[in-house]
């Protein structure tokens, strides 16, 4: 969009005593002859951009021209990053601060540029929580948020999911926000690890600050941490002979790795259907995601899984026999 490579070049001429047309065009991938198109805009619009011919010439921001999106405070510029997420701001307790943050952008903008905030507005929105179901704010994301962003300890207490209850020391790094619920990434004694934060019963922001390690990169932790909580629920196994359109839908009704990788490795029976080895998370979870399939999927082993599936195929049988030719 040619509002925000107008932006970047300002932004860019004013870290800089003074860029080439070459080096602009690099920097914004357009043709120089854009270069000199959108310098003659901003000079239009009252930038102050002044272009020095010869060999050795390039643009440049005369008179000390600085841009009033560098009037953002700290708070308000870390919020502008999650201007789009409206409802995590809210939970978070920042929703103040990004609202000041794009109303100093906007003002910070070409007059032909003020539209834009409301032009992005009225055609994106990410909308975080899952279908049918209620997003709750959990009490103790406040002060949790606080304490990360100013990277404060927190003396916390933490309900297990066998209902007990600890006691943490912990330094909270980042928080998560997945299919509608809160999780914060945090360093305890021993290593980092995750904690659904409306398990919290109780949080402390303390007074000291903790040293982060530069080397902890939160999303990289969340994708290897979510990766093997997911593969630690498919503890059972089960054997399916699956028809060539019961192997295309395997993966929309159980875990789609864990279809993916049976798939790959399954073998063709002497009739032509797929004999896979499927990792479920149990019998019960497993009964209730492949019924789905129908006559697409048999299921082989275990034995109880099978007579679960000949009692269910009775009882269909039994329920719409009458309407059978």
């Amino acid at each position: 969009m040619r509002a925000a490579r107008l932006i970047k070049m300002v932004l860019l001429l004013q870290s800089r005593p003074s860029m080439t047309a070459a080096e602009l065009a690099v920097e914004l991938e357009v043709s120089e002859r854009t270069v000199t198109r959108d310098a003659l805009a901003l000079s239009e619009a009252g930038v102050p951009v002044y272009a020095d011919r010869g060999r050795a010439g390039g643009y440049r921001l005369v008179g000390g021209y600085r841009t009033r999106l560098t009037g953002l405070a700290r708070g308000e510029a870390e919020a502008l990053f999650l201007s789009g997420l409206p409802g995590a701001l809210r939970d978070m307790g920042l929703e103040d601060a990004a609202s000041a943050a794009r109303l100093k952008v906007s003002a910070a903008l070409l007059p032909s540029l003020r539209d834009a905030p409301d032009s992005v507005a009225r055609r994106f929105l990410l909308d975080a929580p899952g279908w049918y179901q209620e997003p709750e704010t959990p009490e103790m994301l406040a002060p949790i948020a606080e304490a990360v962003w100013d990277d404060r300890m927190i003396a916390a207490r933490y309900r297990r999911g066998d209902g007990t209850e600890v006691e943490r020391e912990l330094r909270p790094y980042g928080l998560v926000l997945k299919a509608g619920v809160w999780y914060v990434c945090a360093g305890a004694a021993d290593a980092f690890r995750t904690y659904r934060v409306d398990r919290f019963t109780a949080v402390a922001v303390g007074e000291d600050r903790f040293e982060r390690d530069p080397d902890f990169d939160l999303a990289a932790f969340w994708s290897d941490r979510s990766h093997e909580f997911a593969r630690s629920l498919l503890r059972a196994e089960t054997v399916l002979r699956l028809t060539a359109a019961g192997a295309r839908r395997l993966p929309y009704v159980t875990d789609r790795a864990a279809a993916e990788e049976a798939i790959a490795a399954g073998t063709t029976d002497a009739d032509g259907r797929l004999r896979v080895v499927l990792r479920v998370e149990n019998e019960e979870v497993a009964f209730g995601q492949l019924l789905g399939l129908g006559p697409e999927a048999e299921v082989l082993a275990p034995d109880t899984l099978r007579k679960r599936f000949a009692e269910a195929a009775r009882g269909l049988g039994e329920l719409y026999g009458e309407d059978l030719p």
